[in-house]
């Protein structure tokens, strides 16, 4: 297997991998994208038109009002609107905990799945469902850890731009080293909701392992990583330039694709991390004994009186 796993290190053969095993079993993975990920991804793309409609409707005749001269007694009275009024601020809240919510839920059942179709296990919907129960807290604790780190990483440019006095140029370099930061640590830590998920680890230490797992391989986990983040967000972009005209049904054929597009480019990214985290098993030589396990009551080794070459008879259970 590791050398079957060699001659496809490359990101094609990665896509060819998710999509040979996505097929395998595709009522189990349509049933898991239809759960969880076209709530997610119809979330995202209709989020850039629902957020203006919940804003308060008179926010803008306030605003009129204020210009206007007032009495004494009125204007002692007044407060100014909060920054992010009330109406508006619950449905984001529920947006972002239901994004984060239905991502670690697809994220463990697909992984787990496609942890056990790349051995050839029995694939099935209820021990996928179940799966979330041991895997959500270590890949929350790993999420948060993940963006806790990244957003230290970015808190030095931040606080120059909050300065004034800073000059330009000192600004573009920092801005730059700490994206390429960024990006460089992100890639190393691509595979690290694949280790909570299949081995049981959460935060520091599943960031660790994935920079051990990813040694040697960044540049084929980069171009994953890049291939599916630019893919996701051109097609954020695209479905966000138009106008809102719920009205018009080539628009709303349109969301329904689009949804639809996002939906499988989520579904191939999991499963594209999984197979890459398999392959980095091989090259580190740890897929071997794996395997070696997993098959081993298929065959027997007889020993016979040469003792030169050893005899595999494959046993099948009846």
């Amino acid at each position: 297997m590791a050398a079957a796993a060699a001659t496809n290190l490359n990101l094609w053969g990665i896509l060819l991998e998710s999509k040979r095993i996505i097929n395998a079993h595709s009522r189990h993975f349509l049933a898991l994208s239809v759960i969880f990920l076209l709530p997610l991804s119809f979330s995202l793309i209709v989020s850039p038109f629902l957020f203006p409609l919940l804003s308060p409707h008179h926010s803008s005749h306030i605003h009129i009002l204020l210009r206007q001269p007032q009495p004494l007694t009125l204007t002692l009275t007044e407060t100014p609107p909060p920054l992010l009024p009330f109406p508006f601020s619950f449905p984001l809240l529920f947006f972002l905990l239901f994004v984060v919510f239905f991502s670690l839920f697809a994220l463990a059942s697909i992984t787990h799945s496609v942890f056990h179709g790349f051995f050839g296990r029995p694939v099935k919907l209820l021990p996928a469902l179940l799966s979330i129960l041991t895997s959500f807290l270590p890949l929350l604790a790993t999420s948060v850890f993940t963006h806790l780190l990244l957003l230290s990483l970015s808190l030095p440019t931040i606080f120059l731009f909050s300065t004034a006095s800073s000059s330009p140029i000192l600004l573009a370099i920092s801005a730059v080293l700490v994206l390429f930061a960024v990006v460089y640590l992100r890639v190393s830590w691509t595979l690290a909701p694949v280790v909570a998920v299949v081995e049981s680890t959460w935060g520091l230490q599943s960031l660790r392992r994935s920079a051990a797992l990813t040694k040697g391989m960044r540049p084929l986990a980069a171009s994953c990583f890049l291939f599916f983040a630019s893919m996701q967000a051109l097609l954020l972009w695209t479905a966000s330039v138009d106008g809102w005209a719920w009205k018009d049904w080539a628009f709303v054929v349109q969301i329904v694709l689009t949804s639809t597009l996002l939906m499988l480019l989520m579904l191939y990214n999991a499963a594209a991390d999984t197979v890459l985290y398999m392959y980095c098993k091989a090259v580190h030589g740890e897929l071997a004994l794996e395997i070696a396990e997993e098959f081993a009551w298929q065959y027997v080794c007889l020993p016979f009186d040469d003792g030169k070459v050893p005899h595999v008879v494959s046993v099948v259970r009846v």
